[in-house]
């Protein structure tokens, strides 16, 4: 097979706001090659990942996305490490394209899955899918109350375990950060998983961060997810030596296998949280599971927008028994959950796992898509280098739209 076409669709609810909600809009792939479509997503800005995707190259190592992805064969499994290779060095100093590339790489798993009657975590060399244990990833209410109304309303939902994040955590003293830990926890009820995500608001403040310790472990939290810069690891790893029961997660913010490295070996965390629509698709979160497993600590997966990446982020880590925490978006807007007409719900045990059908398992809704559409078109000197393509049938890379560069 050849890739014939990578084409873009630009969706958005019809407003976007500033909550830290990465649910509001997506940018999803669509790959075609042999008679086969492959659908994936992007966790990024849609229109710069478009950009980095069609952009006129500037050197030889600053080139499209394209340019490395276009016409190449796609058989087997190591196809597509190749292509990502290529593009790793033919864009290096294009920084936009790890995050592009990773809807990418999702689509051509999931076409390669389909072509071959096989679900991705079996492409990965997974014998089996094992369940996982989801929580309910929401963020925190403005007000501790707003934060205890969520954590029940997780609850009652099924789920035993919840992730607050961001809100008002770290703008203010430690102490009202404190009432929406023990709010939470309440909520959750004495048995249930409290995880707590601050969104790196102490930038690489370890004294800020570790005034709320206490009540987190007052609070019985889990872990602490993010409280640093992405890269700020020699904050984490002050931070891990004084965390005790509490556990430092992160990851999320990785685009490349190197950094999530680092993270395990100088950050000290013991959750490496991986994003597939950032760190340049499947396979390099794969290549995190296993070093993860050789170094005693916990993979999890990092979601927060529709069940398509939702499914891509189980693959890499479906056949790890013991790895078991899943998220999994509980209040993401309407456009997530509309744009696909497969959803994984939890069973009745409250479990989810990666499904058995080929590829990623998951089916896109076209009305959804049309629903939510950005038309968009990039021109350069007058030159359209991309237009919103048709969505019933794939670009022409020689069409100006969708793949055209």
């Amino acid at each position: 097979m050849k890739i014939e076409a990578v084409d873009f669709f630009y969706l958005a609810m019809p407003e976007v706001t500033t909550e830290a909600d990465g649910s509001q809009d997506a940018l999803l792939v669509r790959v075609a090659a042999g008679g086969h479509i492959g659908w994936g997503e992007c966790e990024a800005s849609p229109l710069t990942s478009i950009a980095a995707f069609v952009c006129p190259m500037s050197h030889g190592v600053c080139r499209p996305v394209s340019a490395s992805v276009l016409g190449q064969t796609l058989e087997e499994p190591e196809d597509i490490a190749r292509i990502a290779a290529a593009v790793e060095y033919d864009s290096m100093d294009l920084l936009q394209a790890a995050h592009t590339f990773s809807g990418v790489e999702m689509a051509l798993w999931d076409l390669l899955g389909k072509a071959r009657g096989e679900p991705v975590w079996r492409l990965l060399g997974y014998a089996a899918s094992h369940p996982k244990t989801p929580y309910a990833s929401v963020l925190f209410g403005d007000t501790p109350q707003e934060t205890l109304e969520r954590a029940r309303a997780a609850r009652a939902r099924g789920f035993s375990a919840g992730k607050f994040g961001w809100g008002p955590i770290g703008r203010g003293s430690a102490k009202d950060d404190a009432d929406h830990f023990h709010a939470a926890r309440e909520g959750l009820g004495p048995d249930g998983v409290l995880l707590v995500d601050v969104g790196q608001i102490f930038g690489e403040d370890v004294e800020a961060a570790a005034a709320r310790l206490p009540d987190l472990e007052a609070a019985k939290a889990l872990w602490l997810e993010e409280p640093f810069q992405a890269s700020a690891l020699e904050a984490y790893g002050a931070l891990a030596r004084r965390s005790g029961r509490v556990k430092l997660a992160g990851g999320e913010g990785a685009h490349n296998v190197h950094m999530a490295r680092h993270l395990i070996d100088y950050g000290g965390v013991g959750f490496i949280q991986i994003d597939c629509g950032r760190i340049g698709g499947i396979g390099p979160a794969k290549k995190v599971a296993d070093y993860a497993v050789g170094k005693g600590v916990t993979f999890v997966n990092h979601t927060f927008t529709s069940h398509l990446a939702l499914s891509a982020s189980l693959q890499p880590y479906a056949g790890l028994a013991d790895h078991r925490i899943c998220e999994f978006p509980a209040a993401p807007k309407p456009l997530a959950i509309e744009m696909t007409a497969t959803h994984l719900e939890p069973d009745a045990s409250g479990q989810v796992a990666a499904p058995d059908a080929p590829g990623l398992g998951i089916e896109i809704d076209p009305a959804a898509i049309r629903k939510y559409l950005v038309d968009v078109e990039i021109t350069v000197q007058g030159k359209t280098l991309y237009e919103t393509p048709p969505l019933d049938q794939p670009s022409h890379p020689t069409a100006p739209h969708g793949s055209a560069g």
